[in-house]
């Protein structure tokens, strides 16, 4: 068995708390504002729960710089959001991002009320890829 671990043949798959039968584990990136990719990104996640079904994938869709305007909370696409948030969907928002716009503009965008904040948009990913996700950016 160790010569199975050493040789990377044996890998542990990442575990999901509110997923426990997930077979695919995907982190879908967004750091684009505009409308077309926010679009693109949202098909993409409700197309892989239609496709394996809500319970055999774990998503995470993680947004940054311009990306984070998918989470506020007037976005016109809040109806698509809660039906994947619905679907066990996780939106993570990056608060250096949120607190970089509020610095800017003088301003702090309201978000998501269920939008996850994370410290900093891309070390969240990198750990995620870490723990075993794949990730994507459509």
């Amino acid at each position: 068995l160790m010569l199975f671990v050493a040789a990377g043949i044996l890998h542990a798959e990442p575990v999901s708390e509110s997923k426990p039968f997930a077979e695919k584990f995907l982190l879908l990136q967004l750091s684009d504002g505009e409308a077309e990719k926010q679009d693109k990104v949202l098909s993409v996640a409700a197309n892989l729960l239609e496709y394996y079904g809500p319970d055999a994938i774990d998503i995470e869709i993680t947004t940054f710089g311009p990306g984070v305007r998918l989470m506020f909370a007037d976005n016109s696409r809040r109806e698509r959001i809660n039906s994947l948030m619905a679907q066990g969907v996780r939106f993570t928002v990056c608060m250096n991002t949120v607190n970089t716009i509020e610095r800017d503009t003088g301003t702090r965008p309201e978000l998501h009320p269920e939008s996850i904040p994370v410290d900093v948009g891309v070390a969240h990913i990198l750990d995620v890829v870490e723990d075993g996700y794949v990730l994507v950016r459509p």
